[in-house]
């Protein structure tokens, strides 16, 4: 049962809207529906309607958007460097383009906290 037919609405299309003007729900006259979710941002994270078709999609701090899936099992997952550049793309079919840095830099200190030693103690064999 739609949300229509719960509240025994009769004039369509019937909309809701968030607390900031958004729509999260449109029902026409024939019972179809859509609805969507959005992050804090105010980007949509998720649509759905009634056929069973969905979207998701996520955002990373500077928005984004770094995974995006799609009900028939289609996704892309990306990564951005600090510039926002894509260094990292990868579809479900295995397509993979990634230009991320091979070099890991880090300091004494780090590797000591991951040995669980101190820094004093680790020496650099040559």
């Amino acid at each position: 049962m739609t949300i229509a037919q719960q509240l025994k609405i009769k004039d369509f299309p019937f909309v809701i809207k968030d607390k900031d003007g958004k729509q999260i729900y449109y029902e026409y006259l024939n019972n179809y529906w859509t609805k969507y979710e959005y992050d804090a941002n105010g980007k949509q994270i998720y649509y759905e309607d009634s056929n069973g078709y969905w979207v998701k999609r996520e955002y990373n701090a500077n928005g984004k958007e770094i995974y995006y899936e799609i009900s028939n099992g289609y996704w892309v997952k990306r990564e951005y460097n600090a510039n926002d550049k894509e260094i990292y793309y990868e579809i479900s079919n295995g397509v993979i383009k990634d230009k991320r840095s091979k070099t890991v830099e880090v300091t004494l200190e780090e590797i000591a906290a991951k040995l669980g030693i101190k820094v004093e103690q680790l020496r650099i064999k040559e």
